[in-house]
């Protein structure tokens, strides 16, 4: 039974929502499913991924092969680099203290950059309500006076 790791799409017209999940390949986009593993919201910048790191990272250990953007979005949470450092203590090139590590050091890394993009991102927005002045309120009273 060939597996695949996709998206399933939920949420509103032109407000999509995915959850991330294991399925058979010759299952509906939106149908049955063996497994949930994590959810992926694009319309936050950057998108937010909520995943099961140890989950994903079993799956793909057992065969099953992510789409594209499933793919990138495991590369983005480091699932697919703890694969390929899982497979250097496997062939004997590091110890695994080593791996995890690298692996440590790589995500401390990555979760600055990302906050870093949300915090340009947050200063790059325009002004919005919420940082916009309150309207002018203008009396009609003393227009009326001023014209009559």
């Amino acid at each position: 039974m060939p597996v695949k790791i996709r998206l399933q799409r939920h949420g509103s017209k032109k407000r999509p929502f995915y959850f991330i999940v294991i399925a058979d390949i010759r299952a509906p986009r939106d149908g049955k499913f063996i497994q949930k593993i994590g959810t992926y919201n694009p319309l936050t910048v950057p998108a937010s991924v909520q995943l099961d790191r140890q989950k994903a990272l079993d799956w793909l250990h057992k065969g099953a092969q992510p789409t594209d953007t499933v793919r990138r979005i495991l590369s983005y949470k480091g699932v697919l680099y703890l694969k390929h450092l899982l497979r250097g203590v496997g062939l004997g090139l590091f110890d695994e203290a080593a791996a995890m590590e690298k692996f440590s050091k790589w995500h401390s890394d990555h979760e600055l950059s990302v906050k870093k993009r949300q915090e340009d991102h947050r200063k790059a927005r325009p002004g919005g309500r919420r940082n916009a002045p309150p309207p002018r309120r203008v009396e009609r009273r003393q227009e009326n006076e001023a014209q009559g």
